[in-house]
């Protein structure tokens, strides 16, 4: 296939030219990652992979090295193929381009649709697009791989050649036969990852609609889209909650739903992680924007804000202090407990950060948005994955519809450290 291509310098190189350049330029990107300079961040990722048996097969290795070098932050916020392109002086505009292109890999599990030359179209069942795929090591690379079979690998794109994309790392493949160990490990991937699912902008749109109607549900059985429980008793009335939603399903769909078993006492839907389960109290917010999310001792927060006679007491004001420090918690619990303790919450900062002047409605947004900048640099995205057609399909959805196949919320632990782990982030 001659595909001429104009990069950033004006010249031309056709897609076999750049593929080749492709495979040059990685290889050169491995070795400057795997240099002495980088070694303090890649060998405690390898050896933590590798376990105590430091064990370690060649295709996870490449894999952690692949991500490693493509999307790793140092400690200025950089990546590898960053400090590669700044070092690089003799590369074109081209090259360039096309290096920094690959910060932004798909990762994914990929249903093959056929071969069609030295490509393979694939579609990916996390996100549901299709990608058209070559390798720089040429169709060699996919001697073996048959249509219907499944890879599990990454993807970077080659630069201006619009929907063409390239192997990058280890790639595994399985065949057709595997197709429900493949599904459910899709939807791990999707519901654990999911801003893997919203490079496809619908399922942005469809993952709005899903959150907005589960919370609905939420609002509508607990009575309130905010809750402060023992840890116990958040996973009782939980699992409670997901039982209903799956019946009131089942009720809309009596033919897909028989000879399923729903989950119960024995089989619990929903687990707390154990940081949140050794809480004295666990808080549930349901979200209209960051959806559904848990804090550890938020009673003891909240009551920081209803007390003003608490201000003063050091496990109070350690709580609050890593609820802004902690960069897995978004600013809402605090924003809300501000919101809805307005007669208190300037005394409370006040105290906090000995600033006498302080008050919540002319500076406590500036406050969150000094201490969280990530939360505010990034688009929303809804809290719930979304499935797509084909993954419902091979799950045994068996719907078509994709609505159908969308996860419930899913759970997002924003804990504080516990006091005898003061310091350490979670």
């Amino acid at each position: 296939m001659a595909i001429a291509v104009r990069g950033a310098d004006h010249g031309e190189r056709s897609l076999t030219d750049l593929i080749e350049r492709c495979a040059e330029l990685k290889g050169e990107l491995v070795a400057f990652a795997q240099g002495a300079r980088f070694d303090r961040w890649l060998t405690p990722l390898l050896l933590e992979a590798a376990g105590p048996e430091r064990l370690l097969d060649e295709g996870e290795a490449v894999r952690i090295t692949d991500h490693f070098i493509l999307r790793f932050r140092l400690p200025d916020g950089s990546t590898v193929v960053d400090r590669f392109v700044g070092g690089r002086r003799d590369l074109d505009g081209t090259d360039r381009e096309m290096l920094l292109g690959w910060r932004d890999p798909v990762e994914g599990i990929f249903e093959i649709r056929r071969k069609d030359g030295d490509a393979l179209v694939l579609l990916n069942l996390i996100d549901d697009l299709e990608y058209r795929t070559y390798s720089n090591a040429g169709r060699v690379a996919f001697r073996g791989v048959t249509k219907g079979g499944f890879l599990h690998t990454c993807l970077v794109p080659v630069f201006s050649a619009d929907g063409t994309w390239l192997v990058s790392g280890a790639m595994s493949f399985h065949p057709k036969s595997s197709a429900t160990q493949i599904a459910r490990a899709a939807l791990q991937l999707s519901t654990s990852h999911p801003e893997l699912v919203f490079r496809n902008p619908e399922k942005i749109e469809q993952g709005w609609e899903w959150m907005r109607a589960d919370r609905d549900a939420f609002v509508e059985f607990f009575g309130s889209d905010e809750l402060v429980l023992p840890p116990a008793e958040a996973e009782e009335r939980l699992n409670a909650y997901y039982r209903h939603r799956q019946e009131d399903a089942a009720a809309g769909h009596p033919d897909r739903a028989r000879g399923r078993r729903l989950p119960g006492l024995d089989f619990p839907a929903f687990e707390l992680p154990r940081d949140l389960a050794d809480a004295d109290t666990v808080g549930v917010i349901y979200d209209e924007v960051d959806g559904l999310n848990f804090y550890a001792d938020y009673g003891l927060l909240r009551d920081l804000f209803a007390d003003p006679s608490l201000t003063g007491r050091k496990p109070h004001q350690d709580l609050l202090r890593t609820y802004l420090r902690e960069q897995s918690i978004t600013p809402l619990p605090i924003r809300r407990l501000a919101t809805a303790h307005p007669e208190t919450a300037d005394s409370v900062f006040r105290k906090l950060l000995r600033k006498p002047g302080f008050t919540w409605s002319e500076h406590g947004e500036e406050l969150l948005r000094r201490r969280k900048p990530w939360y505010y640099a990034q688009e929303p995205r809804p809290g719930v994955s979304v499935v797509g057609e084909r993954l419902g399909e091979l799950a045994g959805d068996g719907s078509g519809s994709p609505a159908h196949g969308a996860c419930r919320a899913r759970p997002i632990a924003r804990s504080r450290e516990r006091h005898e782990r003061r310091g350490r982030r979670r």
